[in-house]
């Protein structure tokens, strides 16, 4: 059995410990006692629902701050002078709460999905510009004055020379982005949607049904965990494989 299997073992375990020591499935039930209402939530189709929405709203805001983050990222790490004119932009965001973005946004746009979207990618641009810019700023000088002798084409330059050179930081800045995302994404549908795991939490938080929250909770970190395990890992190793090649 792998390393990652045993650890989450150990999470288990330490799930029914706390469970046991604590002796009230109000504050936090057995692992085990999720069954039957996440049967439930499954057969009445609601879980699928709410999940599907809420999968749909990280992979919009996902595409769209590691989109905008990239080109940002680039220019402002290649161009000093944009850089200097950019960054205290840059630093005001990165420091402006989460909660703040999406208030104003769905004062400003409305309560609708656009605001919610627009909500969360704009809490995830500053991260993913920040991260590209440090691997522009680390790309090899002397690749570049290859690419001036051999009077590569600017397309070609990108393509070959910049690009996989910031794969790695490309491969960061996506790892870390779906998972600050989906929590944003949560949080923006706790506020201001009417479906969504995040809604859902909310609903049930209401109610002070801790089986509901914890299944649909337990529900999206294993999407996301599979997100990791089978595609964001396996790619991030691939291009990171020229570097110990």
């Amino acid at each position: 059995m792998s390393v990652r299997a045993f650890s989450l073992l150990g999470l288990l375990g330490f799930w029914f410990l706390v469970a046991w020591i604590a002796a009230d499935p109000m504050v936090l039930p057995m692992p085990q006692e999720l069954f039957s209402p996440l049967w439930a939530e499954l057969r009445s189709g609601e879980l699928l629902f709410h999940l599907g929405r809420t999968l749909i709203r990280v992979i919009w805001a996902f595409t769209l701050s590691m989109s905008l983050g990239l080109a940002l990222g680039l220019v402002m790490g290649l161009l000093p002078r944009v850089d200097r004119w950019l960054d205290p932009w840059l630093v005001v965001f990165l420091n402006l709460p989460a909660l703040v973005l999406i208030v104003l946004c769905y004062l400003w746009i409305g309560l609708n999905e656009t605001a919610a979207i627009i909500a969360v990618t704009l809490n995830k641009i500053p991260n993913v510009t920040t991260i590209i810019r440090e691997g522009a700023r680390s790309i090899d000088p002397n690749l570049k004055a290859m690419a001036q002798v051999f009077r590569m084409r600017k397309q070609s330059v990108l393509q070959h020379v910049i690009l996989p050179q910031l794969a790695p930081f490309i491969a960061g800045a996506a790892r870390s982005g779906i998972a600050v995302i989906w929590k944003i994404v949560l949080v923006v549908e706790f506020l201001g949607r009417s479906n969504g795991i995040g809604f859902q939490i909310h609903l049930y938080f209401q109610l002070f049904d801790v089986r509901l929250v914890l299944v649909y909770a337990m529900s999206f970190i294993t999407v996301m965990l599979l997100v990791e395990w089978l595609i964001l890992q396996p790619w991030e190793k691939r291009v990171r494989r020229w570097r110990t090649a």
